[in-house]
């Protein structure tokens, strides 16, 4: 659901930007920074990526419609909040266009900070509601942050994302069945 939930953003922001600047190519890619061998992971330039950086688990009370008190998750179920990096990775000589990128990005949730299914209909229908807080971050937690993350800072923005729900029907195990093992020891008990 994490997946589906940050795809639809970007196929989102995409929308918007070709719509709003008349663009013909896609400026926002779902990718990882930097490549488990430390290479850049990022396929071309002048792109916002965005990085999942942290879940976190949504432990916050909330006051249900009737009025009363109740946890916002339940043993059957985990609420998570995602804090989402969107970094502007331009080409050395672009940095003033990096700058402008960014500020279309922050522009963006300014105008859109909840994804409902009224007003994004690709959002997955496991999905209630997508709510995109920025998160003020100071230079010692941006410097670990990047540091983490194996890479050198680029101008980029933090947003907390909340919620996403996982419950008993989101996954199954999946256990493949198991063929010729069972039948050659029946075989030889016979």
């Amino acid at each position: 659901m994490i997946y589906e939930a940050l795809n639809c953003l970007v196929d989102e922001m995409n929308e918007h930007f070709r719509s709003r600047l008349k663009l013909n190519e896609q400026k926002v890619i779902l990718s990882s920074l930097i490549s488990q061998d430390g290479t850049v992971a990022i396929q071309g330039e002048n792109k916002i990526v965005v990085t999942l950086v942290n879940i976190e688990k949504e432990s916050a009370m909330s006051i249900s419609q009737k009025g009363a008190m109740s946890f916002s998750n339940s043993a059957q179920s985990v609420n998570i909040n995602l804090y989402v990096l969107f970094s502007t990775y331009f080409s050395q000589g672009n940095y003033a266009e990096s700058l402008r990128f960014l500020s279309f990005v922050i522009g963006y949730f300014v105008n859109k900070p909840v994804f409902n299914h009224s007003n994004t209909p690709a959002l997955d229908n496991k999905i209630d509601k997508l709510t995109f807080e920025i998160v003020d971050m100071n230079p010692d937690t941006v410097s670990n942050l990047w540091s983490s993350l194996g890479a050198k800072y680029m101008p980029s923005v933090v947003y907390k994302v909340r919620m996403i729900t996982f419950d008993e029907t989101f996954a199954r195990e999946f256990r493949p069945s198991i063929s010729g093992i069972l039948d050659e020891k029946l075989l030889k008990n016979e």
